[in-house]
């Protein structure tokens, strides 16, 4: 059964995201990414080219064709990724209990931990084990 991990947040989503990322895709894992729209999964793919200086962290968006660990898309289905699901849409995709593990980024603003809290409450009624860690 997939694991769901919900990470409470009280920073920019975008630099936590590309956080986990960089710290999942080390332990050897390929991650898809799903983001709300366009404009995020764009600035998500935009920030991993220089979120580390010392390190690449190979990765694409979905709809550029390109084979890589790490696929960043917002409409579509992941294709072969299918270990970890870093999930920032603010809703829980159809395609969510094909993978290992789910990370549910819980935003600091109050309207998308609203949208979170819906979400945890759909993944528990439909019985998957839920871990809660809250980031400073």
């Amino acid at each position: 059964m997939t694991r769901i991990d919900f990470y409470q947040i009280n920073g920019d989503e975008t630099t936590f995201a590309c956080r986990l990322i960089d710290l999942v895709y080390r332990r050897g894992h390929q991650i898809y990414v799903h983001t709300v729209n366009a404009d995020q999964a764009e600035a998500i793919d935009d920030l991993l080219w220089t979120f580390r200086e010392d390190a690449f962290i190979p990765h694409a968006l979905q709809d550029a064709g390109i084979d890589a660990p790490i696929k960043i898309g917002f409409n579509h289905e992941p294709g072969d990724h299918q270990e970890v699901l870093i999930n920032l849409s603010g809703s829980v995709p159809g395609f969510f209990s094909r993978f290992d593990r789910v990370a549910e980024v819980v935003p600091f603003d109050k309207d998308s931990r609203n949208a979170s809290r819906d979400n945890y409450a759909y993944y528990k009624q439909r019985g998957y084990s839920l871990n809660y860690h809250k980031i400073n």
